[in-house]
């Protein structure tokens, strides 16, 4: 099996190095190719005003691997049209070192990532941690890098993932023996508390920041907000498709299309 790993924070993020870690004990090869500095927030980008390039890095621990200055699916799409040669099996992004909940996998180049294989037709797994706000030692990724393999193992004996599909994984913070196991869950409900900030640069000219406090969500059973409190894994498999039937549905039912009719 050859896994392709990237990320949204960078190749140097700890996060790539342990989940690239833990896959290579799984994988017959894992190739490495993330983007070269942070794009987090950055939502599905497809680069094409301007030429991407790729060099080549080492990991701390001395691993090879690939950066580019394009975005998280950028790296995706490269590797997958043939900058990568040998044929990838699987794509995994992260370990982001923030969960990725809710409407945040509108925003996240983690998740963008994962779909961009899903795209490609290829399964793709983003991971999230769900490090408390609060803290500031370093990152402990290991348990998250092993929830990640697990669900990758249990994957391997299947068929694949259903096209157009992709798995969105967050995981709470602690040791893995502390949590309470695998949830398979939907979207919860992000609540954003985003303020505008403006000031003036020196010159008294305005700029303005998006700021304000972190974000929450609303506590739902079944969610993966809930799931995160709860203390268990989150597993919310993510479709392609973003149609709504029910609002097809309602304006079916409305006449929208005899009411639009053209004479």
């Amino acid at each position: 099996m050859h896994i392709l790993v990237t990320n949204d924070d960078g190749v140097h993020a700890p996060g790539l190095l342990a989940l690239a870690q833990a896959m290579r004990k799984i994988a017959d090869r894992v190739t490495i190719l993330a983007p070269d500095r942070n794009w987090s927030a950055s939502g599905h980008v497809k680069t094409l005003e301007r030429p991407l390039r790729v060099f080549e890095t080492q990991l701390e621990d001395g691993t090879p691997a690939w950066a580019s200055d394009g975005a998280p699916s950028d790296c995706v799409a490269l590797a997958q049209l043939g900058f990568i040669s040998e044929k990838i099996d699987l794509v995994l992004s992260g370990i982001n070192p923030n969960a990725n909940i809710g409407h945040d996998v509108t925003y996240s180049g983690t998740v963008t990532a994962a779909m961009e294989a899903a795209i490609w037709g290829i399964p793709g797994i983003a991971v999230s941690l769900n490090q408390p706000e609060a803290h500031v030692s370093a990152v402990d990724y290991q348990p998250a890098a092993e929830a990640a393999l697990r669900i990758v193992t249990w994957l391997t004996g299947q068929d694949g993932l259903p096209g157009d599909t992709l798995l969105n994984v967050n995981v709470p913070y602690g040791p893995l023996a502390e949590m309470k196991g695998f949830r398979i869950t939907r979207q919860g409900m992000r609540i954003y508390r985003d303020e505008l900030v403006r000031r003036l640069d020196p010159r008294g000219r305005s700029y303005f920041w998006i700021g304000g406090e972190a974000p929450i969500g609303v506590e739902e059973p079944g969610t993966d907000y809930g799931a995160l409190l709860a203390g268990y894994v989150s597993i919310t498999p993510l479709h392609l498709d973003l149609t709504s039937q029910s609002l097809k549905s309602w304006m079916g039912k409305r006449n929208f299309e005899g009411d639009l009719k053209v004479s």
